[in-house]
């Protein structure tokens, strides 16, 4: 029994350290404050590669927050969500192309689902057509999951990490002015997204 102890406390000394390896800590320092996040490398490698990739051109840089989505403000009202959505710069984006899109990585298979403080790729209609954008939940967002609503095809959004500490500034980002189309009336700038050591 003591020799399997030893084996059982070897094998997890080993494993704990590798799981470490495979998460990444990625600061946002925004105009209103900086969040802080732990991105899942090991369950969403494709997602969380072509964040990285975007984050170590430093493409993020001078980009915004530019949605806010509250209950009190949806343009869609069958599925309702709460999230902040950031990304490039506009203008930067037209100047400096991209990486293009993705293969979507679905939480059933990730098992990392849309939960308070989860950041997850933004996409179109089609399941494989996320880029750079990004969203941030402000609250638990089941609908955002595989076989969840809010996306037509059920195939959900492809969630790759967390808030580890600024939710109160993603907070703040989604309690600001909007305007009809869910969008800021004054955009929150992302002033650089870069790696912690």
């Amino acid at each position: 029994m003591r020799r399997l102890t030893t084996v059982l406390l070897l094998a997890s000394a080993l494993v704990l350290p590798l799981r470490a390896l495979e998460m990444v800590r990625v600061a946002i320092e925004t105009s209103v404050g900086t969040i802080e996040l732990e991105i899942d490398a090991g369950r969403a490698p494709i997602t969380a590669a072509n964040f990285l990739r975007y984050v170590d051109a430093k493409m993020y840089d001078g980009g915004r927050f530019h949605r806010a989505v509250r209950l009190d403000n949806q343009v869609r009202k069958d599925v309702m969500i709460q999230v902040v959505q950031g990304g490039r710069s506009p203008e930067r984006a037209k100047a400096e192309k991209g990486f293009g899109t993705i293969p979507l990585e679905r939480t059933s298979t990730t098992s990392l689902p849309h939960v308070d403080g989860a950041i997850s790729m933004a996409r179109g209609n089609a399941a494989d057509s996320a880029a750079s954008d990004f969203f941030i939940c402000v609250g638990d967002q089941p609908s955002l999951d595989f076989g969840g609503a809010r996306a037509a095809d059920g195939q959900g959004f492809a969630a790759f990490g967390r808030v580890v500490s600024g939710m109160d500034v993603v907070r703040k980002i989604q309690a600001a002015a909007t305007n009809d189309r869910e969008q800021l009336l004054a955009p929150v700038t992302i002033v650089r997204i870069y790696r912690k050591k």
